[in-house]
């Protein structure tokens, strides 16, 4: 057993244990068909754990025995509680239809003896299994099994969330970047100030629709002066007045 941990080790680098400490939320659908060949016993642990972790449980008819929407992010588990070391070909024909409709998706088994680990081992490499397609989890018993459900779930919850505010962030940088160039450009017109800029932006956008823009409808969209409107307009349209200024 353990050179088969050593082998397909926890993908996750999260440590134990208290996710609801760390503001975890999501959904767990669990399949009614895994459910209804699980001890009772199993399921009310497995309900009290979501529970004290700030997951939601749903009965429902899937494919795989978990999906956790969690993060923003779907991720889809095989949970085998009860290896049969006689029926291992139907558990990865299985795995390898289910591996190609989800993108996220892992396979975790309780395998407690030498000989259960030694035939999952064996049907690994008999069936042809591409490392990492999916991930493998062999785990001593199916309480820590399912805690290691949570903590993938968990895991590729939380980066997803790291992921999208950075590019939140990426793209506010952008933003401010791309207005601090327009206000550059656009006071760089005579008489027009930062005040005159943004009124301009907000009322006609960028830079070539104010370059299209006539006179009449820059006094009817913004609250400039006709004078400011007709030295615009003279701007784009005069290379002697668009070729002279300099950007500060």
């Amino acid at each position: 057993m353990a050179n088969c941990r050593s082998s397909y080790s926890d993908p996750t680098a999260q440590n134990p244990s208290n996710f609801a400490s760390s503001g975890c939320a999501g959904v767990c659908m669990m399949s009614s068909k895994w459910r209804d060949e699980q001890h009772p016993s199993f399921i009310n642990f497995i309900s009290s754990f979501l529970s004290a972790n700030s997951f939601r449980l749903n009965f429902v008819l899937v494919a795989p025995d978990f999906i956790f929407n969690c993060g923003g992010m779907s991720i889809s588990f095989v949970f085998i509680t009860n290896w049969d070391c006689h029926n291992t070909a139907v558990v990865f024909s299985r795995i390898k239809k289910l591996k190609e409709q989800f993108a996220h998706f892992y396979v975790v088994l309780a395998l407690p003896t030498r000989e259960q680990n030694d035939s999952f081992v064996r049907s690994y490499f008999k069936y042809g299994m591409e490392l990492g397609r999916p991930t493998f989890v062999p785990v001593q018993d199916r309480e820590m099994g399912f805690e290691k459900i949570i903590k993938i779930a968990h895991s590729r919850g939380v980066c997803k969330r790291q992921d999208a505010i950075s590019k939140l962030k990426a793209e506010r940088r952008r933003a401010v970047q791309t207005m601090d160039v327009f206000l550059r450009v656009v006071t760089s017109i005579p008489l027009i100030d930062n005040h005159d800029a943004n009124a301009l932006n907000q009322a006609i956008g960028s830079i070539e629709a104010i370059a299209k823009a006539s006179k009449t409808y820059i006094l009817e969209n913004t609250d400039l002066s006709a004078e400011k409107a007709e030295m615009i307009v003279r701007f784009f349209q005069d290379p002697k007045l668009y070729l002279s200024p300099k950007i500060n």
